[in-house]
């Protein structure tokens, strides 16, 4: 059974296939029928040119000329053309011949002047009744082989293709537009495997790729959480509150990549922070405060210029900003606070008081609203905390009693969602 991309690239390649098709066949159909003209016509030319030399109506400066262009005309009109008109080679007729099929056909004809044309041609015409005229128009030469020697006359010849010739020219041409659209089809047949191993193995290395990023992307997350005295439960539960509250507000792509990385990186300069300042059990002074708020600046010199952690820059940068431009380190205010971290303070905040650490218990729901509710307009986006609001009960449930490894497999549906495109 056919995966969605598969059944996709099943469709595109069968329609491409039918747009090839239906555009090369008609195409091949026209080129092929001119085909059949071409040769229709060179065998007429060639039959004519043989009886125009038999009866010495090539030279048509001879005293005789009209008598030998006139018996000339009616052997050759009695032949592969239905109308046979020789003109010398100031374009005076000397002589004209025609079947009871060229009588009929001869009025319908299109007039022209003066013959004054120094290379063969034709032209195919259609005429009332389903009449198929080939029309072609020969310079005599004294040389058969000779393009470029002086012009004796003209030699003008009018082709009824009978009944049977019509069919044989339409269905060679049509052999030739059904071949070449079963072409087209068997192509794109022969191209559908070939895409869709082709995507496999692609896909396959993506997701080699996307694992190695993830696990690095947890390796440093992990390394944050140790040092901060924490699990690294905390970094995937707010990752995937974050992905959670970004979706319902219609975040996609690039955009919600780099919301996750930053939500589970966003405390990434902590690294940098001395142990004795990280670790102090108790309350800090204003100095170790100032070095502990160091750690966004030291959190934006490791992720920017990682490549596809780049994204994670508007988080890890502005995840202490607060609403009202009392947050730090810019003291950003509204919305000048990229979105993802204003995304990102909410499910920090709640997850952060919904969770017992060494020096806390965990709240209650009702306590931990409260207190989001009575920050909404100074600490958090309002529009944010509308679109939160809704979710939170179920949220909180979810994550309710879950454990770190519960928290991995939550964070890593949102990240295959987002991330395998």
């Amino acid at each position: 059974m056919m995966n969605p991309f598969q059944k996709r690239t099943a469709i595109r390649i069968a329609a491409v296939s039918a747009l090839l098709a239906s555009i090369a066949s008609p195409v091949s159909w026209l080129v092929a029928r001119e085909g059949e003209e071409e040769v229709v016509v060179s065998l007429a030319i060639e039959e004519s040119a043989r009886l125009l030399r038999h009866h010495d109506a090539v030279n048509l400066s001879a005293a005789d000329a009209a008598g030998h262009a006139a018996s000339a005309a009616r052997t050759i009109a009695g032949g592969l053309f239905d109308i046979a008109e020789i003109y010398d080679g100031k374009g005076r007729k000397l002589a004209e011949a025609m079947t009871d099929e060229g009588a009929t056909v001869e009025s319908s004809l299109p007039r022209h002047g003066v013959p004054d044309y120094s290379a063969a041609s034709y032209e195919s015409l259609e005429l009332p009744g389903s009449r198929w005229i080939l029309r072609v128009f020969v310079p005599l030469r004294s040389s058969a082989g000779d393009t470029q020697g002086p012009i004796t006359g003209y030699f003008e010849g009018v082709r009824v293709v009978p009944k049977w010739q019509q069919e044989h020219i339409y269905a060679s041409s049509m052999t030739v537009a059904l071949m070449v659209c079963l072409a087209s089809l068997l192509c794109g047949a022969a191209l559908y495997p070939v895409v869709v191993h082709l995507s496999a193995d692609n896909e396959r290395k993506a997701r080699e790729v996307l694992d190695s990023h993830i696990s690095m992307m947890e390796a440093l997350g992990r390394a944050i959480a140790k040092r901060d005295s924490d699990t690294g439960a905390h970094n995937f539960r707010v990752a995937w509150i974050a992905a959670r509250i970004a979706e319902a507000m219609g975040l996609r792509g690039s955009d919600m990549q780099a919301l996750i990385a930053g939500s589970f990186l966003h405390d990434v300069g902590k690294i940098g922070i001395p142990d004795a300042i990280l670790l102090k059990p108790g309350k800090l002074d204003q100095a170790e405060l100032d070095t502990i708020r160091t750690h966004v600046a030291q959190g934006e010199e490791i992720v920017t210029g990682m490549g596809w952690l780049d994204g994670a820059n508007a988080v890890v940068a502005a995840h202490h900003e607060k609403w009202d431009g009392s947050g730090y380190p810019r003291r950003l205010r509204g919305a000048a606070i990229p979105l993802a971290a204003r995304i990102f303070a909410v499910a920090d905040v709640f997850d952060a008081l919904c969770s017992k650490r060494p020096y806390k218990e965990a709240m209650n729901f009702d306590m931990v609203m409260a207190i989001l509710e009575k920050d909404a307009g100074s600490h958090f986006d309002p529009s944010v905390m509308a679109v939160f609001r809704a979710m939170a009960p179920e949220i909180f449930h979810r994550l309710a009693d879950s454990t770190e490894s519960d928290a991995r497999q939550l964070l890593e549906e949102r990240v295959r969602k987002h991330f395998e495109r």
